[in-house]
């Protein structure tokens, strides 16, 4: 190898370095370039995410407002079909102290006793008979037995006091009587009761 040969080999090997140290400056420049572009990306996605947090919980703060007021108002519709009854029911008592005429008090607390039943029907609250029912525990709730040889055990005999469901759930049970045929025993001690009479 010529000596000319040699030097150029020389320059070429001192160079080499430099060349590799250039491309690695170049590639921390584009890795600090990239890196900037991800932080710049990241705090976004922070800023975006606490926009989307504070939206979502104006928005929960608005459904709990309006869900207060619905339910704060909810039953005004209902409450308004009610005052004419109530009216109805404060002339009643005032024709019952003026007047002698029982006769015509009691339909006009027929009228006002039928049409307060339709319009709670309208919302979806009926009664349901109960008398002459075979007793249900789902819709009856039975306060005494009481022997009867006309029908048959486990009848509603007599009704104390109204059911009612709303929406075809029971919102109140009748308030019954039930009938077992007579000398048997009804479970709930009615053999003290048979004794002491």
């Amino acid at each position: 190898m010529s000596d000319k040969e040699k030097e150029t080999k020389k320059e070429e090997d001192q160079a080499q370095p430099k060349t590799n140290e250039n491309q690695a400056d170049n590639k921390m420049e584009d890795l600090k370039k990239q890196l900037e572009e991800k932080e710049k990306e990241l705090a976004e996605c922070k800023e975006k995410m606490l926009r989307l947090a504070a939206e979502l919980d104006n928005f929960k703060k608005r459904i709990d407002r309006e869900k207060a007021e619905y339910m704060k108002y909810a039953l005004e519709s209902f409450a308004k079909e009610l005052l004419p009854f109530l009216d109805n029911l404060e002339r009643a008592v005032q024709s019952a102290k003026e007047t002698k005429d029982i006769d015509a008090l009691i339909e006009g607390l027929d009228l006002t006793l039928s049409g307060y039943l339709k319009t709670l029907e309208r919302f979806g609250l009926k009664t349901f008979a109960a008398e002459g029912q075979r007793f249900d525990p789902n819709y009856h709730e039975a306060l005494t037995v009481e022997e009867d040889h006309s029908v048959d055990d486990n009848t509603v005999i007599k009704e104390l006091l109204r059911g009612y469901t709303l929406h075809e759930r029971v919102l109140r049970p009748a308030l019954v009587v039930v009938s077992k045929k007579p000398g048997q025993s009804d479970g709930q001690g009615s053999g003290q009761n048979e004794s002491n009479a």
